[in-house]
């Protein structure tokens, strides 16, 4: 059965849903728990409420069709939209795209990995090619109008909790995303997926199998509304809750606005129309995720533009912190901060390179390329890991330094001796120091910069896989052979007998080494 149209959210056709309708969008009874009781609210409570205000600025921010991420449509509604939610046809699309990606990255200083642009790395994909999807070619043209023209906030799940791995998937059905029954209404599903990143604060859950070859059961892909009987989210703890609970902005000012809890999805026998599913079958489901079809490289490009604003971000806490201590004079600690530019500096030259590299995609689109997205994906976790290594060395101990809350500089007894014993270098203040360690603690010592840290590892899965996906690519598109070629020509320019180059000039009678033994 194919979606026929139905009225945008916002109650408009040429504009983006505002930030007001996007969280009044949340209020729909969606089933979330999160420390033993179910959420009335997402938007009022405050395990979540900061997060998704912060989701809601980006869409106020490109309600202006002359606003920096903004462009017009490409469905026919004489509306704009973000400019990457677009199919790209040229390389001024891709560079459009990066513009508009560090327009709302730059605003959430690169914390929120899924604000709506990332999924729509995989959205656009499904603009570029509906009739791929067979059957339910109608879904996938439906959904890319739908999302582009509303912006909607669609998350994804797509991994199977980590449950009998070793195994086959038939041993542990009863917890992995599977149908258990087939109806004319649509497909009865049940199964878990994680990890659910900010799931709570979309609209809609794009969930697919991936991995593998799978049975039918297993093979599917759809849309799913989180406010649909029979689909649940589990949070886990909120740093944003603890945040507002035990402390203060002003001491987790990243915690406290930034967190995407991360939570396990459900499926309880939900129904999921016929009209959101856009795959059911092993094969569609694998060359989507896997084969020619793949939207990794665009994933690495939105992924690569958000982590620029990221490490700009820290960068400017580190050389900031380093006021603070006095210790930027010295050399070492001047190289590793030059070691932190050079990261993000990478992290550029790679995204661009995407763009400068692009190949024909799928449906007549240009694809980012996917060397340097490979290249991205296998450097960038290491990158990260090696930046808090940094920060913990040459800031060090600075980094606890501090005092418990921003409450004791309104104690004057306190505050006295806090102006004294904490104060900074180089005519700092003791305010000064606590609000610059504290948010630099926040983005790399606390629960919330720890996680940020597995967050940034696993982006891509196991670490292996990413290197032997580049292994393979090298040997598909004759890389690997052009190297060994290169070496190969090195080495047929000499033999046990000397160059074999005539301009080159062999020992001769000027070698030491009589010739029977050489």
């Amino acid at each position: 059965m194919a979606h026929t149209d139905t009225p945008i959210a916002s109650g408009a056709s040429n504009r983006p849903q505002t930030g007001a309708e996007y969280l009044a969008s949340l209020q729909d009874n969606r089933e979330i728990y999160i420390y033993g009781e179910r959420i009335a609210d997402i938007t009022k409570h405050p395990a979540y409420r900061n997060s998704a205000a912060s989701i809601s600025r980006l869409f106020d921010s490109i309600q202006d069709p002359d606003d920096p991420a903004a462009s017009p449509t490409d469905t026919g509604n004489g509306g704009h939209t973000h400019a990457f939610f677009k199919v790209p046809r040229t390389r001024d699309d891709l560079v459009a795209s990066k513009v508009a990606i560090q327009h709302w990255q730059r605003q959430s200083y690169g914390w929120m990995g899924r604000t709506p642009d990332y999924k729509a790395s995989l959205i656009t994909m499904l603009g570029a090619d509906p009739d791929f999807f067979g059957e339910y070619a109608p879904n996938a043209r439906y959904w890319y109008r739908r999302v582009q023209e509303e912006l909607l906030h669609v998350g994804h799940a797509i991994v199977h909790p980590p449950v009998d791995r070793a195994r086959g998937m038939e041993d542990a059905k009863d917890v992995f995303v599977h149908v258990d029954e087939e109806t004319d209404s649509g497909l009865i599903v049940s199964g878990a997926k994680v990890v659910a990143t900010g799931a709570a604060l979309t609209q809609y859950t794009y969930v697919s199998h991936i991995g593998p070859k799978a049975s039918k059961e297993f093979a599917l892909i759809f849309m799913a509304p989180l406010h649909a009987p029979g689909v649940k989210l589990y949070s886990r703890h909120s740093y944003e809750f603890a945040a507002a609970a035990g402390s203060s902005p002003f001491d987790y000012p990243l915690s406290s606005r930034f967190d995407e809890n991360d939570a396990i999805l459900v499926f309880d026998r939900a129904l999921i129309p016929w009209e959101n599913v856009l795959a059911y079958d092993p094969e569609t489901v694998f060359e989507f995720n896997a084969g020619d079809y793949s939207w990794g490289p665009r994933a690495a490009f939105q992924a690569s533009t958000r982590l620029e604003a990221k490490l700009d971000f820290i960068i400017g806490l580190v050389s900031k912190a380093l006021d603070v201590t006095g210790a930027g004079g010295f050399r070492g600690v001047q190289a590793q901060l030059g070691e932190l530019l050079a990261f993000k500096d990478l992290v550029s030259g790679m995204r661009d390179g995407m763009i400068e590299g692009a190949t024909e995609g799928f449906g007549g689109s240009l694809l980012p390329n996917t060397r340097y997205a490979l290249s991205y994906a296998a450097a960038a976790p290491g990158y990260y890991s090696r930046m808090r290594q940094i920060i913990e060395t040459i800031i060090a101990s600075g980094l606890i330094y501090l005092n418990s809350h921003s409450s004791d500089f309104q104690v004057p007894e306190i505050r006295k001796d806090l102006d004294r014993f904490l104060r900074g270098s180089n005519g700092l203040t003791a305010l000064d120091r606590s609000k610059v360690m504290k948010a630099l603690w926040d983005a790399t010592g606390s629960e919330f910069g720890a996680r940020h840290e597995l967050y940034e590892l696993n982006y891509w899965g196991q670490p292996e896989k990413t290197y032997l996906d580049i292994l393979g690519l090298h040997q598909a598109d004759g890389g690997l052979a052009a190297s060994r070629a290169y070496a190969e020509e090195f080495m047929a320019s000499y033999d046990l007998d000397g160059f074999t180059d005539p301009a080159l000039h062999n020992p001769g009678a000027f070698s030491a080494i009589p010739r029977a033994n050489r």
